[in-house]
């Protein structure tokens, strides 16, 4: 049994993906497994990853029609072997000692997730930048290893829903039958969240041992606008698992900050005005079945989520006039062009 299996889904990532995984086979920590899976890439990416699996025999190579990250990570936890579970994406590296110092840290502290810090990479001019939002130490309770318990009104907001600054137990994974939510984008929320309330022991390490490529457009958060609704089906699941579980009213202030943080960011994701009206009238037609009616449970210590809640009810109603009247000029700015309900209706310039 490998000590971690390596899961690395792959979707059009030829410019990016020999950094991936030279990052991955020259750990520090050799004994692990890479398990690939292309997802269905149009590019080279899958003659790439067959290349790596000739030269290193701990790489396995699936590949598959397009289904999205969640159901190729799936495919991952189907085949892993490891004691520990790593994910990364296709576009992003590890530090060379990534996999050591967590799975070291796991063993020492008996841990089902071990979180670390994250750096954000800069494709154009090559820099990296600290994330402060990947691991909230203000957040944190005193103690090394804690549970959900220790920070219930925290318990999602301490650092982000990804899956690739943390390692996981396996057993614990199977024992509680975890898997990746199919869909899209957000996928890894549902995952990350069930396994940060279920977990009966949690630790962090705040060094940054990853890098988050930014300033291109092949993660999942550049292509919001095709799939705008998949974060509400990933905290709409997330709730009804927590109510199932029994743990909704412990962790609800974490979870309403978490949500409402969540359908302010992706509203702001998008420039499409119709898919950000198709979002702010999902989200306020849903508002029960996302639990964002009890809001003002939410006090002094999540305030700007308070702020936040405001703006998108404020948002409904600017959004909605958007797209039932505009005024616009057209290209060669010789008209204006006035929509009325879908009419578009011409009107020459005045010239001055």
């Amino acid at each position: 049994m490998p000590k971690v299996s390596v899961i690395v889904p792959v979707y059009n990532v030829e410019k990016y993906l020999h950094e991936c995984l030279d990052s991955v086979i020259n750990q520090t920590l050799k004994d692990i497994e890479i398990i690939c899976i292309n997802d269905g890439s149009t590019d080279n990416s899958l003659k790439i990853l067959r290349e790596y699996e000739k030269k290193d025999n701990r790489i396995i190579v699936f590949n598959q029609k397009n289904k999205g990250g969640g159901a190729a990570r799936n495919v991952g936890l189907a085949h892993a072997k490891g004691e520990f579970l790593a994910f990364l994406d296709g576009d992003d590296f590890y530090q060379d000692d990534f996999i050591e110092k967590m799975y070291t840290k796991a063993i020492e502290t008996g841990s089902n997730i071990v979180v670390c810090a994250a750096n954000g990479y800069n494709t154009i001019n090559k820099e990296s930048l600290f994330l402060s939002y990947s691991l909230r130490a203000d957040l944190l309770p005193s103690k090394e290893i804690f549970n959900y318990k220790d920070i219930p009104n925290y318990i999602f907001n301490f650092g982000q829903n990804w899956n690739w600054n943390k390692i996981f137990n396996r057993q614990f994974i199977i024992d509680n039958k975890i898997t990746f939510q199919e869909i899209y984008r957000t996928n890894d929320l549902l995952f990350t969240c069930k396994e940060l309330v279920l977990a009966n022991k949690i630790t962090t390490i705040k060094e940054s041992l990853v890098n988050y490529r930014i300033a291109q457009n092949t993660n999942c958060q550049s292509t919001n606008h095709l799939y705008p609704l998949d974060f509400y089906k990933a905290f709409k699941e997330l709730r009804n698992f927590l109510i199932k579980v029994g743990k909704y009213t412990e962790v609800e202030r974490s979870y309403l900050s978490w949500c409402i943080g969540g359908c302010v960011y992706n509203i702001n994701s998008v420039k499409d005005k119709k898919i950000k009206a198709l979002i702010v009238k999902t989200i306020t037609r849903n508002l029960k079945k996302l639990g964002l009616e009890n809001y003002k449970k939410l006090d002094a210590e999540h305030y700007n989520r308070l702020k936040d809640f405001k703006y998108l009810l404020k948002h409904k109603s600017n959004t909605f006039l958007e797209t039932v009247f505009s005024v616009k000029n057209n290209k060669n700015k010789t008209h204006k062009v006035v929509t009325i309900l879908g009419l578009k209706i011409k009107r020459k310039r005045k010239r001055k």
